[in-house]
């Protein structure tokens, strides 16, 4: 809602026994074509199954976001061998199998009711194990099968994660603003009381088990865990409730924490990242008994994006080296690393983005690409890695795409054109892209005819515009030097390199430099911002979720903590950094008609920044209008608000560049 606009399985060896899942049909009402979507994709331990979330997605508008029930597929045909929806009002994440393979356990979570249940399934039958008023999150069973361990943040006042929606903050905000802790709990695998073990103060962002099943590693923060992920530490946790100890405080971000076979180290992701659950950086080591950890891949010129853990003395990840999605596995000694399976596509799993058999061998997950529509890849590494499920082949692409490669003051920038299927003669209006992060990438995702997201990508092809993603400095892929070069330079060389980017599409396709559009939500709203501010070059321009003024910002977001790695200090120790980093202070510069939109209830973004911006655009008569919707926070994702955002989008630029 617009709240203002300004201008089982038996698992192992047992009897499969589904659950039953009905679809409601009408022969008088056909459906409409949709998307079938898989989500947290999980390998049994043998290899031989495949459990996954799936959901039918309509290509068309609709009220109410999909949901579905989990599902289990043969390994080697892709054929369903099982359906579960035990909770028809809830939707399922966090799939994974015991040991033995004999077991299933996800999270069921009723939104309406603020409910969150363990459900397991064992011999065909699905049994909530333990339930909470609040948030659950990540189960995984004990390395013996014995105990289920899972992240719990009980009488939770909001969904977890800063995009989410914050809080209403009236009153005595000091009295308000009592942090919600997310706290490792275990319970019987065959069922019983949660017991909490991490300490109460503090907010658990990832964990996993130790190999002798006696505790865990995490990494943790205490106090507000929206905000204080990229100050977290590696922390051990004991079963016996022994006070947690510190093994490492780096100085990077952390994520996916993996103890070694031998419990005498722990590994993790390291690097300088913006975002929770924006993935990416080196393998750093530390021991598990305590002190530095140290950068195992130093160099490298590629982005880790996930750890699974040690397979035959090697540890399995996943990184992002240019345009190339690849499986590696690495010798943590030697920080060697031998690439098992690249392509250019996404691919994403329960627990990081590829799921593997006990031994490794064998893999599985969600993968997708510009013009393949998601489909669960399986089978070993390699030339075997490949579709078991052809559940969208009816859906044709809407796009033809490509890879970019070009050179800017020294770098090696990499991004991707979107072109229309069928283009007429003469030039077309190009639309340029800034993801959010900054520290992320542009990876391939697929054009549905359809878009329910927050950019209406397929209409614009349709309309014959040309689409470029850009993967400047601060982005993953090239290594963490490149990462890292956007430090205390919002907006100066990552700007020049989308510029010399556009430079490199005018040379590929018949694009009008006349008609450009900018667009972005997040950081990508921020450098929308910025571009009009600092170049005349782009014709109209949208902004979600933008960053208006650093200083104000500082003041005013809920997450000011991932500000000092990028700045290098607070908003009040060098004030001069913010200041020249801020898109307000050259309003002045602006001529580019730009939509602004924003969440009420953003907390990474909050909206008095969008209001700040178009303020500063109407003082100075540049054509604008800002949106904010009801309710919303930094991930907008009111059906009803999605679709009114991108109806305002094509109209934006329609009027400005035409089609």
């Amino acid at each position: 809602m617009i709240l203002a606009s300004f201008k089982c399985l038996g698992l192992g060896a047992g009897l499969l026994l589904a659950v039953s899942f009905v679809h409601a049909a009408s022969a008088q009402t056909p459906s409409p074509p949709s998307l079938h979507a898989f989500a947290e994709v999980s390998l049994s331990p043998s290899g031989a199954l495949i459990a996954s979330v799936e959901t039918d997605q309509p290509l068309a508008p609709t009220t109410k976001r999909p949901r579905g029930p989990v599902v289990v597929r043969d390994r080697l045909t892709g054929a369903v061998v099982a359906t579960y929806d035990p909770c028809p009002a809830c939707r399922y994440a966090g799939l994974t199998w015991s040991p033995d393979g004999a077991a299933l356990a996800f999270i069921a979570t009723d939104a309406e009711t603020g409910q969150a249940a363990l459900d397991v399934v064992r011999g065909g039958q699905a049994k909530v194990l333990a339930s909470l008023a609040g948030v659950a999150q990540t189960p995984r069973f004990s390395p013996d099968g014995t105990l289920i361990a899972l992240m719990a943040t009980p009488g939770a006042h909001k969904e977890t994660g800063a995009v989410e929606a914050g809080a209403q903050l009236v009153g005595d905000i000091d009295a308000l603003t009592v942090a919600d802790e997310k706290r490792i709990a275990v319970l019987p695998a065959a069922g019983g009381a949660l017991r909490y073990v991490s300490p109460a103060d503090t907010f658990i962002y990832e964990y996993d088990w130790r190999p002798d099943g006696q505790g865990f590693v995490a990494t943790a923060a205490k106090g507000n865990g929206d905000d204080n992920w990229w100050i977290a530490k590696l922390i051990a946790v004991d079963l016996d409730g022994s006070p947690a100890r510190v093994i490492a405080a780096p100085d990077v971000q952390m994520n996916a924490p993996r103890v070694s076979p031998d419990g005498r180290s722990v590994v993790f992701i390291g690097g300088l990242m913006s975002d929770f659950g924006s993935v990416g950086g080196d393998i750093y080591a530390a021991p598990f008994s305590g002190g530095v950890a140290k950068d195992i891949t130093p160099g490298l010129k590629a982005t880790f994006t996930s750890l699974t853990g040690w397979r035959d003395g090697r540890l399995l990840a996943t990184l992002l080296r240019g345009e190339q999605e690849e499986i590696v596995s690495v010798d943590t000694v030697r920080g060697a690393l031998e690439t098992r399976w690249a392509a250019p596509v996404s691919t994403r799993a329960a627990d990081g983005r590829v799921s593997f058999s006990a031994d490794g061998a064998l893999a599985a997950a969600e993968s997708q690409d510009f013009t393949h529509a998601p489909e669960i890849l399986a089978g070993a590494p390699g030339p075997a890695f490949r579709p078991v499920t052809e559940s969208n082949a009816a859906l044709a692409p809407q796009t033809r795409a490509m890879s970019v490669a070009w050179k800017n003051e020294g770098f090696d920038v990499q991004g991707w054109l979107l072109a229309p299927l069928a283009p007429t003669p003469g030039r077309h209006p190009l639309v340029v892209e800034i993801h959010g992060g900054p520290s992320a990438a542009v990876t391939p995702h697929y054009v549905a005819a359809y878009d329910d997201g927050l950019f209406p990508i397929a209409e614009w092809l349709r309309r014959g515009y040309y689409v470029f993603y850009a993967n400047p400095r601060g982005s993953y892929g090239q290594g963490e030097a490149f990462t890292r070069a956007n430090v205390r330079d919002f907006g100066g060389g990552d700007l020049r390199d989308i510029l010399a980017g556009v430079d490199k599409v005018e040379t590929l396709a018949p694009v009008d430099d006349k008609r450009l559009g900018v667009f972005g939500h997040s950081y990508g709203g921020y450098m929308t911002m910025w571009t009009v501010t600092h170049s005349h070059r782009f014709a109209a321009a949208i902004s979600g979720a933008g960053i208006a003024n650093w200083i104000s910002y500082y003041g005013e977001n809920g997450i000011d903590k991932w500000m000092i790695p990028f700045f290098g200090a607070s908003a009040y120790d060098d004030p001069a950094i913010y200041e020249k980093a801020s898109p307000i202070l050259a309003i002045k510069n602006a001529r580019t008609p730009t939509l602004i939109y924003v969440g009420e209830r953003d907390v990474e973004c909050p909206a008095p920044q969008s209001f700040e911006f178009w303020h500063g655009l109407k003082a100075e008569d540049v054509p604008t209008s800002l949106i904010v919707y009801q309710g919303q926070g930094h991930a907008i994702r009111d059906p009803a608000d999605l679709k009114d955002l991108r109806a305002r989008q094509l109209a934006w630029f329609a009027t400005y560049l035409g089609s």
